[in-house]
């Protein structure tokens, strides 16, 4: 299978598009999909990597976390968590300073060696290296949100004081707003009144975001999709995290469908629909590109794991589906 641009912003193999006619249920990721995070979760990764390590270990001569290095560590399939990559990028420049290695070819090398089991791949690589026993057992991650140091850290960074305190019942150490005030919501009124003339309320969400995180940028429009049927994995326990398929099974079992298709930016998106598939519930993978700092790398990506089709936006849906 190969794909081919067939319009402005659309990719797709010869068949695909046919097959998109049929389909009676949709289920989007959130992060990079409704919303662009590039000005939130990005910015957080790089903040929160940053302050860890001046603060808790005194390095101030750390590389600043890219999209390069983002998109590495995503590209594995390991790492759809935001607060899993943040630490695989701490433990990385800890380890470089540590071994007096050039920081930036050091976290690629990292990242070639990392795979779909994230931490666990990093960690593994990385005690072949050096010992990094001190700045796990300081960080002691993952944890739970309400107690472990770096999930306090970069959730007050992401959320602000005010947001903060409301979903976690303790005050932040910080004072500047929430970088989640920096979400930019792609999601309209219009394309989700395009949707319902062919799902009607079949339409869900698969999001490693929490419920209240999502509803605080999506705002009104969070109501618009099937709640009961959508599934906000922070909130649930971490075996449930993608590319876990259970939870994506439950939705498209929730709402009944027959062939669904779920729209997402990750690997572990495109891996999790795989997995749907393979458990009996056909489900066509949708990825989207345009969010991306590299699209084009993002579609050789999603190309060469075997995506039946790729989309520059979630606007482009309803050209996709003959809605327009």
């Amino acid at each position: 299978m190969t794909l081919s641009e067939k319009q402005k912003g659309i990719f797709a193999n010869d068949s695909i598009l046919n097959s998109l006619q049929t389909s009676d249920g949709i289920v989007f990721d959130c992060d990079g999909v409704l919303i662009d995070i590039t000005k939130s979760y990005d910015l957080t990764i790089i903040k929160t990597t940053k302050h860890v390590l001046e603060n808790l270990f005194g390095i101030s001569n750390s590389l600043e976390i890219n999209s390069q290095i983002i998109d590495g560590f995503k590209a594995t399939g390991g790492f759809n968590d935001e607060v899993d990559l943040t630490y695989a990028a701490i433990l990385s420049l800890f380890a470089a300073n540590k071994l007096k290695l050039d920081q930036k070819n050091f976290i690629f090398d990292v990242i070639e060696n990392c795979d779909a089991t994230g931490i666990v791949s990093a960690e593994k690589y990385l005690e072949t290296k050096t010992q990094i026993n001190e700045i796990k057992e300081k960080l002691a991650y993952p944890g739970s949100h309400h107690e472990n140091p770096l999930y306090k850290i970069f959730d007050q960074i992401f959320y602000g004081p005010e947001l903060y305190k409301k979903l976690f019942k303790t005050n932040s150490q910080f004072s500047e707003s929430g970088l989640i005030e920096n979400d930019f919501v792609i999601l309209s009124d219009q394309l989700i009144s395009k949707l319902k003339t062919k799902y009607k309320s079949k339409i869900s969400i698969v999001s490693g975001r929490g419920k209240e995180s999502v509803k605080f940028s999506l705002k009104n429009l969070l109501d618009k999709f099937d709640l009961k049927n959508s599934a906000f994995l922070e909130d649930e326990t971490r075996d449930m995290a993608k590319p876990n398929p259970m939870p994506l099974i439950r939705s498209i079992r929730g709402m009944d469908c027959n062939l669904c298709i779920y729209v997402g930016d990750s690997m572990e998106d495109l891996i999790m629909a795989k997995k749907a598939t393979e458990h009996g519930y056909k489900t066509i993978f949708c990825g989207i590109i345009g969010t991306s700092k590299n699209p084009q790398d993002k579609l050789d990506l999603f190309e060469k794991n075997g995506a039946s089709i790729a989309i520059e936006s979630i606007n482009l849906l309803p050209k996709v589906l003959n809605l327009e």
